[in-house]
Order: structure tokens, then C-alpha cells, then sequence
């Protein structure tokens, strides 16, 4: 049983998929700048677009759980799972993930951004 409030956890996890959704983003955005599409440049907007969207949010992310004492640290990893050690206003919970979880997580808020960008415009 977690202490930790569901918002709260919420927010701790999105401290975990963001970096990894920016890191996936700018590893897309050299493939698109390497690549022999004829026009890159819708491409590269979007992609640069979503990762600014992404970045603004983590900074929000970051600064609530700077404000409310939440910590989140990678303790250990194999080719299974994740550990992370949630660190909430002086108290100590492991959680361990999933690595298919995650990836699948990450790949949901992908094209959570990605769709939000192109159905806006």
C-alpha cells in the first residue's frame, strides 16, 4: 500500500516517462535530419514543436516536486525491470516498472504530444 496520493504519484511517474519521451523525440529528430525525405522541414517542426511542449511541462513537473519534497531515483535495473525509489515528504517507497510498461507509457504519451501538436492546427 502506497502513501503516496495518486496525484502525487502522477506526477512522480510523468518525472520518469518525460525525459524518456525527449530522449526518444531527439533521437527521431536526427534520424528525420539524416534522412533522404524530400521535404524535412514539417517533420523537424513537429518534432521540435512537441519536444518544446514536453521540456515545458517536465520544467512544471520538476518544480511542483521541488516545492512539495517528492524525489524520484533510479535504484536498479535489468533486462526486466526498473526500480525507482519515490521519495515523498521524508517517506521511502520502491516501485518497481515494468520495462515493456514503461516503454508502452512512453510511447502513449508520444503520441499523446505528437497528435495534441497536429490536431491543433
Amino acid at each position: 500500500m502506497t502513501r503516496i496520493p495518486e496525484d502525487d504519484r502522477d506526477i512522480m511517474e510523468k518525472a520518469i516517462y518525460l525525459p524518456m519521451v525527449l530522449i526518444v523525440l531527439n533521437r527521431d529528430l536526427s534520424v528525420v535530419e539524416n534522412s533522404p525525405f524530400k521535404l524535412k522541414k514539417p517533420y523537424l517542426d513537429l518534432i521540435e514543436a512537441t519536444m518544446k511542449e514536453v521540456q515545458r511541462e517536465l520544467s512544471e513537473v520538476k518544480q511542483y516536486m521541488k516545492k512539495n519534497k517528492l524525489q524520484v531515483i533510479e535504484t536498479k535495473r535489468d533486462d526486466a525491470f526498473t526500480m525507482y525509489m519515490f521519495i515523498y515528504k521524508g517517506y521511502e517507497e520502491n516501485h518497481n516498472y515494468f520495462n515493456p510498461r514503461i516503454r508502452n507509457k512512453v510511447q502513449e504519451l508520444m503520441e499523446v504530444y505528437l497528435l495534441k501538436k497536429h490536431l491543433s492546427r
